[in-house]
């Protein structure tokens, strides 16, 4: 017989929704390949003095939701910087996929943006979690290498081995 938290655990991996990385140093054209989450190390505002939401949060609200018909943006104070499994339990439902930028040295899968002109090395290696490359050039390191404008490529990549 199977343990329960062994079930549980299983069933909690299925019905996740899986996450992949867009890596990159930096100026590698990670953006412009794709992104939905973008981690900012140093922080950033979106409030704007003199405008409600900024008001409320000098006011001492720890989370300001700004609604409109069209869209929602939450701005919350943190303890402490969240994991991306922490960003998709609490905010993201609903969703097929997750794609992130950067968070280099997440466990989830990572497709690196390298550009050869940048005269840098890779970021990942495949023990990694490096799923693929996306380059300016060939990289032969046993994980398959996409040109750089193969959007296609990728995108039936990510979707033969995580939404199928």
């Amino acid at each position: 017989m199977i343990p329960e938290h062994l079930i549980i655990e299983v069933f909690r991996e299925i019905m996740t929704t899986p996450i992949i990385s867009i890596v990159g140093k930096s100026n590698s054209g990670k953006t412009t390949l794709v992104a939905t989450i973008k981690h900012n190390i140093h922080g950033f505002d979106m409030d704007h003095e003199g405008k409600d939401s900024w008001r409320h949060k000098k006011a001492g609200a720890r989370t300001t939701v700004i609604s409109s018909a069209h869209r929602v943006a939450l701005i919350e104070d943190l303890d402490h910087d969240h994991s991306l499994d922490e960003i998709r339990g609490k905010y993201i439902k609903g969703a097929d996929i997750i794609l992130s930028e950067g968070y280099k040295g997440n466990p989830f899968p990572k497709i690196e943006v390298f550009r050869s002109e940048l005269k840098r090395e890779l970021l990942c290696k495949k023990e990694d979690n490096l799923l693929a490359i996306a380059s300016d050039i060939i990289i032969d390191i046993g994980v398959p290498c996409f040109n750089i404008g193969d959007a296609q490529g990728i995108v039936d990549l990510i979707e033969n081995k995580f939404l199928k």
